[in-house]
């Protein structure tokens, strides 16, 4: 192998050119922000995650709020028994299958919505983007995200 190609295999294995360092770092800093952002909430990134679902559309299934995660139920039975601790859902089991868990949200859930209003505006200024620019990059990661799926 000539020198020109050595370089070039080196310059592929440098830590500065992997995208996946680059998400790996974004997501550090990003999970940094959450954390000062939800302890006001007093919720975990994980939990808010799962609340926001829930505040999207409440009375849904372990495994339909799995889905909308990308989270398997042995990842989120945990998460979801602390919300219940917590007060902010309630579990149960499905009338028509009892296999099935159902979570809603309780009174403290719902009303937790109107204390996490201001973190999406928080996050916004702390990107320093346009809102164009933070839609776009979501964008691509989620085509990114869609593709590496594929391939799994």
């Amino acid at each position: 192998m000539d020198t020109k190609h050595v370089q070039e295999a080196g310059s592929a294995l440098s830590l500065d050119n992997q995208l996946c360092f680059a998400l790996y770092s974004a997501n550090l800093a990003m999970n940094k922000l959450y954390r000062q952002l939800l302890t006001e909430l007093e919720l975990t990134y994980p939990q808010y995650l799962a609340m926001l679902v829930l505040w999207e559309r409440d009375n849904l299934t372990v495994s339909e709020l799995g889905q909308r995660l990308f989270l398997d139920s042995a990842t989120l039975t945990p998460l979801l028994k602390r919300l219940e601790a917590m007060q902010l859902i309630a579990r149960t089991r499905c009338k028509e299958d009892e296999r099935q868990v159902l979570i809603t949200l309780t009174p403290q859930g719902r009303s937790l919505k109107a204390k996490a209003l201001s973190v999406p505006t928080a996050v916004l200024c702390a990107s320093a983007c346009t809102p164009a620019q933070l839609s776009a990059t979501k964008a691509q990661l989620e085509v990114l995200r869609d593709n590496l799926l594929k391939r799994l």
